[in-house]
């Protein structure tokens, strides 16, 4: 249930950042005359300061701030998924010197690094933003993976492609990383949701590309023209909710695969299913 309800919300989200901008139309900069205009049947969701259209703005924010978190995400898990297998298989010098880069990354605190990086920036497009999340957001998924391959390196399967004489590279992308998809696919999940609020986080603080319309420049703006204590509400809210859902979306999902893929918690679920038929 967990798993349909956040793919629901998901697939939402994605037909709206894919077929969305083909719908509504329009530039969501373009500016107009009625500025703080409430919902109407005109405005669905209302008008900026300026008159730009709330719900243009959300369609088209999806796409940047949803490309923005996969982005991360796929540079993030990939780059965890090398440092995590290579450490976790060979072990030795090689595990010590990634366990101690991955260690060094942990410490650090993510969104002052991520504000240092992005403050540096010659270029803030959003490939430039994904890769300083990115560079922050590798190094939980990288921790969990090695756990895992030291705990699956010495199985009977492994043993037997390495007494057959196969490389150490096609034991580690063909033997162990098909078992530790799961594994991959929530550090995945969890990446993107990080990433996407980083990307907020950025934008809101106006250290990301402003002159793209995002989920986190819409809410930079409502913040600088002083949407809350003029009460238009419907200039920070949709965005925030549409934050807010997205991640709800992607954690359910995340439980779900857990649940699938941790033999405990499937145990505990059959128990407690037995408990209330009993």
């Amino acid at each position: 249930m967990k798993i349909r309800i956040g793919i629901g919300i998901l697939v939402f989200f994605a037909l709206m950042a894919l077929a969305g901008p083909l719908l509504v139309g329009g530039d969501p900069a373009a500016t107009g005359a009625g500025g703080l205009q409430g919902p109407s049947a005109e405005h669905w969701l209302g008008t900026t300061q300026t008159g730009q259209d709330i719900v243009r703005q959300i369609v088209f924010g999806a796409r940047i701030s949803m490309g923005v978190g996969l982005l991360s995400a796929v540079i993030a898990t990939a780059f965890a998924v090398l440092v995590g297998l290579v450490g976790g298989y060979f072990g030795g010098a090689i595990d010590e010197v990634l366990s101690v880069l991955t260690n060094i990354f942990l410490v650090l605190p993510a969104l002052p690094l991520i504000i240092v990086l992005a403050g540096y920036l010659p270029q803030r497009g959003v490939a430039s933003v994904a890769v300083v999340i990115a560079v922050t957001g590798w190094a939980w998924g990288a921790r969990v993976l090695r756990a895992q391959t030291l705990s699956v390196r010495r199985r009977d399967f492994v043993e037997a492609a390495r007494a057959s004489g196969e490389r150490p590279l096609r034991i580690i992308f063909y033997e162990l990383l098909p078992v530790l998809m799961p594994v991959i696919a929530t550090s995945f999940l969890a990446t993107v949701v990080g990433a996407i609020l980083a990307e907020a986080g950025l934008s809101f603080l106006g250290l990301a590309d402003l002159s793209t319309v995002s989920w986190g420049s819409m809410l930079y703006f409502a913040q600088i023209n002083q949407a809350l204590l003029i009460g238009a509400w419907w200039w920070f809210v949709p965005p925030g909710l549409c934050i807010a859902l997205i991640g709800t979306g992607l954690a359910l999902v995340n439980f779900g695969i857990d649940e699938l893929a941790n033999p405990r918690l499937r145990t505990i679920k059959i128990k407690a299913i037995k408990v209330k038929r009993t």
